[in-house]
């Protein structure tokens, strides 16, 4: 079927066809879904994820977390925009998922996780994305800072305290360690709203030091007075 369109401002027409064709708005994603095969993103999510699900009818776990990731790379800034990527069939076809997890079914993956196979997980997981680091033999800079996120609504840990852009709002007061020549985050802390800018200092820098091979890595540690 094909139509042809006037535009209000000009003598140009617009010819609109339909096609059998799946379409998607998020052709730019294809560039990083071809990147994750490559490195064995799948596989390493795969051997990391401390559970299998056993259901007939489940949506394997690590299509649930690869479709998390998906989301938040498309824009998601919370689960429930998940759910606009579900009737996106060309990006279900690039994943190579038959069916796109709804939020909830997100959701309930998350519920499952204890600290401890939050560990168990990251643990190697973090490893195997440190050692796809470029070797630099001049070593990286290792930044330290904290930021403020302020929150809505009731969540665990939010704590009124220090933020500069919402005066009096429940916030989270989290540290980060990132490496600042390859633009990569090598440890955080998530800390209450209500915490000090300096408190943990050391047993923080200790942690982030730990996730690398040696401390040849390093040749600056940078941050602000708060870490002094």
């Amino acid at each position: 079927m094909q139509r042809k369109v006037s535009s209000p401002r000009g003598r140009k027409k617009v010819i609109l066809r339909q096609t059998p064709r799946a379409v998607t708005p998020s052709g730019g994603l294809s560039v990083f879904i071809e990147f994750l095969k490559p490195i064995g993103f799948p596989e390493q999510v795969r051997r990391d994820l401390p559970f299998c699900l056993s259901s007939p009818n489940a949506i394997p776990a690590e299509e649930t977390f690869t479709a998390f990731v998906i989301s938040v790379v498309a824009g998601a800034r919370r689960l429930a925009h998940s759910s606009m990527l579900r009737a996106d069939r060309a990006l279900g076809a690039l994943l190579g998922i038959k069916r796109f997890p709804t939020d909830g079914t997100i959701r309930n993956l998350f519920k499952r996780f204890t600290q401890g196979m939050v560990v168990r997980m990251y643990e190697p997981l973090w490893a195997w994305q440190v050692a796809r680091l470029p070797k630099r033999e001049e070593g990286y800079s290792l930044d330290l800072d904290s930021t403020v996120f302020e929150r809505y609504g009731k969540q665990e840990g939010a704590r009124k305290g220090y933020n500069p852009r919402k005066h009096g709002r429940a916030s989270h007061h989290p540290w980060l360690a990132v490496l600042g020549e390859a633009h990569f985050i090598l440890h955080g802390w998530l800390r209450s709203g209500n915490t000090t800018a300096g408190r943990g200092a050391v047993e923080f820098l200790k942690e982030a030091l730990a996730k690398l091979p040696s401390l040849g890595w390093i040749r600056v540690v940078r941050a602000d007075a708060g870490f002094s």
